[in-house]
């Protein structure tokens, strides 16, 4: 910039600086706010004997363009650009996955050579280590006397300053303390396993917490020496059906299952590229789904583990195998719910959803019935407002309710054959609705929350209901009496 100064200085406003003629007497500054604002009033190109390039934009040989580049890459592609190449990279993947279950020699994949969002990465990488979490174990809570000293002297604890499952009072309503808890409508952060342990996500941290016991057990996040706390926010988790191991899904795309018994990670896959959206259990396989519509299956125990993709045009922001596991059910931000049959081997190109429902909002809280088979249940957005219950084999909704209300999560109460949802605006309940002779009514509501109810779970006789809302308040509502 001093160089283009001195030497339109020296020419008098010859070339690109014509129309300066105070040159001589102009200061490096005023120069230099009349070249910019010059630029950029002007449609034309700089001269050609200067080094500038046209709308100040960098060539090819620019030393940023690699991150450039990179952006292109991360960013999500066009579905016209998923087209038969991109499968067809895909099916060469699966197969030498399969010959690799099998014992068979296979030739090393680059990374480059991988098709999008198709990266895995056995728990012996070096990235695994870079990237390693660690147990903690529960921090000791005051004793009563130092807790109620506190309160005489008069000190209040900041609700930031509070420890996850910090009870906040004591009255017939329980309510803890979840700190830093996502306010993000298609996060999947709680769940609770069939031995009543409580997994509940703040941030990239995972905690959990006895429901029996009400004790806070510890917690399993990011080691220290880890990359960026921020890039291994927990986006969903899903407990195993035997309670045994807890799937965490990833926003930079990685999948940890940790064994809770042992308090050791059991494997780390490094499979989307992108945000984790949701993932779910069957049997011993695992499913999971990105923001970019694919849907990958999985066997953990097989040293490649990827099994099988499936591809859909919008993003999953949930993903439930039923309980006969013979049908997975995806939902879309599109309002589109689909329906697979359970086989989950092969590419992507060859799958196609056996159905496809559609309501007016995306397809975020979605359950299916414990003990009536071939039904799911999914809420509507703030624009819809439904509660919905479908029969997978006719395709048709069923029956449906206006609950006036977002709907932000989804349950089903087995023991007490009801439906469970967590609201946001206007009023931010949690309701009970019994559906009976293909109707539903609305039998109790639960008030307490001050902002919507992201997220349900329910203990295991399903006597409880576990809520966690952004206001980060974690609440437990006894459902006994209905």
């Amino acid at each position: 910039m001093r160089d283009l100064f001195r030497n339109h200085v020296g020419t008098r406003g010859r070339g690109l600086f014509q129309g300066l003629t105070d040159a001589p007497q102009t200061s490096y500054k005023r120069f230099r706010r009349r070249l910019v604002c010059r630029e950029r009033s002007s449609s034309n190109p700089p001269a050609v004997s200067t080094p500038l390039t046209t709308g100040w934009r960098c060539g090819s040989g620019f030393e940023l363009d690699t991150v450039r580049q990179r952006l292109q890459l991360d960013s999500p592609p066009s579905f016209k650009d998923r087209g038969s190449a991109e499968q067809r990279d895909l099916q060469e993947f699966l197969t030498e996955a399969s010959k690799e279950r099998n014992g068979m020699k296979t030739p090393t994949v680059m990374p480059e050579e991988i098709p999008h969002d198709v990266i895995i990465s056995c728990p012996s990488d070096k990235n695994v280590t870079q990237q390693g979490w660690i147990w903690r174990a529960a921090a000791q809570e005051d004793d009563d006397e130092q807790r109620t000293g506190r309160e005489q002297k008069g000190f209040k604890q900041r609700k930031s300053d509070l420890l996850p499952f910090t009870v906040l009072n004591q009255t017939s309503v329980k309510r803890l303390a979840a700190p830093s808890l996502r306010n993000d409508f298609y996060t999947d952060v709680l769940d609770c396993s069939c031995n009543g342990m409580v997994a509940l996500a703040l941030g990239s941290t995972v905690h959990l917490w006895n429901s029996e016991t009400q004790v806070g057990m510890g917690n399993l996040g990011p080691s220290p020496q880890s990359v960026p706390r921020h890039q291994q926010s927990v986006s969903c988790l899903r407990w195993s059906r035997d309670g045994r191991t807890l799937c965490i899904g990833i926003k930079s795309g990685e999948i940890v299952l940790w064994d809770v018994e042992r308090r050791q990670k059991t494997r780390h896959v490094s499979s989307h590229s992108s945000e984790v959206g949701a993932v779910s259990w069957k049997q011993q396989l695992l499913s999971s789904a990105s923001v970019l519509g694919w849907i990958h299956h999985f066997d953990p125990r097989a040293p490649g583990p990827l099994i099988g993709a499936a591809l859909q045009t919008e993003r999953v922001c949930s993903l439930q195998w039923s309980p006969a596991e013979d049908q997975l059910a995806s939902g879309s931000t599109g309002g589109l719910l689909h329906i697979w049959d359970d086989d989950i081997s092969g590419e992507a190109s060859s799958k196609k959803p056996v159905l496809t429902m559609k309501q007016p909002t995306a397809v975020k809280a979605m359950a299916w019935c414990p003990w009536r088979g071939n039904t799911i249940a999914t809420g509507g957005g703030w624009k819809d407002g439904k509660l919905r219950i479908w029969d997978t084999n006719a395709g048709t909704c069923v029956t449906a309710v206006t609950t006036d209300s977002q709907i932000c999560s989804l349950q089903w109460a087995e023991q007490k054959r009801h439906v469970v949802t967590g609201h946001g605006l206007p009023h931010h309940q949690v309701t009970c609705w019994t559906w009976e002779s293909d109707s539903l009514r609305s039998v109790q509501q639960f008030k307490g929350h001050s902002r919507r109810v992201l997220h349900l779970a329910m203990n295991p006789d399903h006597s409880q209901i576990f809520s966690a809302g952004a206001d980060n308040v974690f609440h437990i509502w006894d459902i006994e009496c209905l």
